[in-house]
């Protein structure tokens, strides 16, 4: 089985649980207006074996007694059937499986997240208008992506990113949390605030960029946001 990876990182510590192989499979359907790997959006890349993958996995497994390995991207889930694959290989080497998703792109769901111990689902935005315009897709296959995991009673993991201008402020995180006391299984909430690190690469590959002239948002402030959205909610 083939799949096409950007890059794999050895000793991730954030993507999930303990230490962590993660691997940046390429292909996605979205467009964020806040992307940061836009080189990832085509589906090309190193062009791998998933016994090639698991041998460069099994390399470091001795590392990842409390952690194991966490699939991202891109969006991991456009390479459905190869990510079936390599999963089922590491669930057979006991490794724990984390996706990195934004839910959208792919086929065969439940047989994905049967082998996937921890969902880390990335919230784009909350309302099919808003959706559309931060992505450029409608919302409704990642809420049917949410659904399954929900049905299967997956762990998970909710991410955000805060933008100045779009979602910074505490209307916007009441209702997000709102949302998330309606899901069940969550263990943890992260808002990431939004950086422009990745303008070099918009202007290399010649792509526009559409936040052009938004600033950094302010860390604090974002820690501060993240204290109104967890508060009384765990």
């Amino acid at each position: 089985m083939l799949g096409y990876i950007d890059s794999v990182e050895v000793m991730g510590l954030v993507d999930g649980p303990g230490i962590r192989f993660v691997t940046f499979l390429t292909g996605c359907k979205l467009r964020c207006s806040f992307c940061h790997n836009p080189e990832m959006w085509k589906l090309k890349g190193l062009e791998i074996t998933s016994e090639e993958l698991l041998k460069r996995i099994l390399k470091f497994k001795n590392y990842y007694i409390d952690g194991g390995v966490t699939f991202s991207g891109g969006e991991p889930l456009i390479q459905s059937d190869f990510l079936i694959d390599i999963l089922k290989k590491c669930k057979m080497c006991g490794l724990h499986t984390a996706l990195d998703t934004a839910g959208v792109g792919g086929y065969k769901y439940e047989e994905i997240l049967k082998y996937t111990d921890l969902v880390i689902y990335d919230i784009k935005a909350l309302d099919r208008n808003n959706y559309k315009k931060i992505t450029g897709y409608d919302i409704d296959e990642s809420l049917a992506f949410l659904k399954k995991c929900q049905e299967m009673n997956k762990k998970m993991w909710l991410r955000q990113v805060i933008i100045p201008g779009i979602n910074d402020n505490k209307e916007y995180i009441l209702n997000l949390k709102k949302f998330v006391k309606t899901l069940k299984n969550i263990e943890k909430i992260e808002l990431l605030p939004y950086h422009t690190m990745q303008l070099a690469k918009y202007e290399k590959l010649k792509i526009p960029y559409s936040l052009k002239g938004v600033e950094d948002m302010d860390k604090k402030k974002c820690e501060q946001l993240e204290a109104l959205l967890i508060k009384d909610l765990f």
